[in-house]
């Protein structure tokens, strides 16, 4: 059996995060989840980046020629 050890804690400066349990043997190594109670203040929707970036074509005629290209190979 596995053992889990569920400790809620506040974050410090800097992000850090301390846990301190007399059920853990020093220098053993151990995986560490971090699941926060609410959205960071930093969280910013994926949708606000939708058309914020560099596209793949260089022009809307870029764009159209690849389109009439993968239509003819279609059509074959």
């Amino acid at each position: 059996m596995v053992l889990a050890i569920r400790e809620t804690v506040t974050v410090e400066e800097g992000g850090v995060v301390r846990l301190c349990s007399h059920e853990l043997s020093p220098g053993s190594r151990v995986e560490v989840i971090v699941i926060p109670e609410t959205c960071s203040p930093h969280h910013v929707p994926l949708a606000t980046f939708q058309g914020s970036a560099r596209g793949v074509y260089d022009s809307p005629q870029q764009a159209d020629a690849f389109i009439r290209t993968e239509q003819e190979q279609w059509d074959r």
